[in-house]
């Protein structure tokens, strides 16, 4: 079984999908967004600084808030969105579309242990909204039978670069560990590792 396939089924476990809220008072600080613009892009950029409006900042807030209420709550709610392509040529309808994950940490010790979250793939819109922006709608990819059909939808000629993005675990499991580490840093969270069910224990990036 593939990393990725032994968290989904330890954060099956730890109840992923109950209906009780992460963390509030680690909901209004970025994680590590992908950098986006006006052009698509498939490059995640875990470490670049967001200004206080960025739209990117009100997704996380968004993920943390809205997504991550279905989750048990935790210690640490860390969002992690991995951008596969933004339009924000409309500031009253800007688009991202990407794959957005809710982390939730139990702190033990110096380390991050995973005890619950999950991947939320699909498009946001957001909307400027006086000094900052605000999450209109979120287009979903379905679960089941109606998940290929309605990704295929959704992502449209960004498919095949969602398709490209999701498989790189690697790539995946990189950004996943500078999210964190500028996570902690900006929370000033004393770990330095973190660490999924029946794995070893992961080193933050400086």
């Amino acid at each position: 079984m593939t990393k990725i396939g032994v968290i989904a089924t330890a954060l099956i476990a730890c109840g992923i999908m109950a209906l009780t809220a992460c963390q509030g008072k680690n909901s209004t600080t970025s994680a590590s967004t992908s950098a986006a613009s006006s052009k698509d892009t498939t490059t995640a950029n875990a470490n670049s600084k967001q200004q206080p409006d960025s739209y990117l900042k009100a997704i996380d807030k968004y993920i943390v808030e809205e997504i991550g209420k279905n989750y048990d709550k935790s210690d640490v709610c860390i969002p992690q969105a991995m951008i596969v392509a933004a339009d924000d040529k409309d500031d009253q309808d800007i688009k991202v579309w990407g794959d957005f994950w809710v982390f939730n940490y139990k702190i033990a010790g110096d380390t991050l242990k995973t005890a619950s979250g999950g991947s939320h793939p699909g498009l946001i819109h957001l909307k400027k909204s006086g000094n900052g922006y605000e999450i209109t709608s979120f287009e979903r990819v379905a679960d089941g039978s109606d998940n290929l059909p309605s990704a295929k939808k959704i992502f449209g000629d960004k498919f095949d670069a969602f398709q490209k993005m999701n498989s790189n675990e690697k790539g995946r499991e990189k950004h996943r560990a500078q999210g964190i580490a500028t996570y902690v840093k900006e929370h000033n969270i004393k770990v330095t590792m973190y660490q999924d069910y029946g794995w070893p224990a992961v080193k933050l990036p400086e």
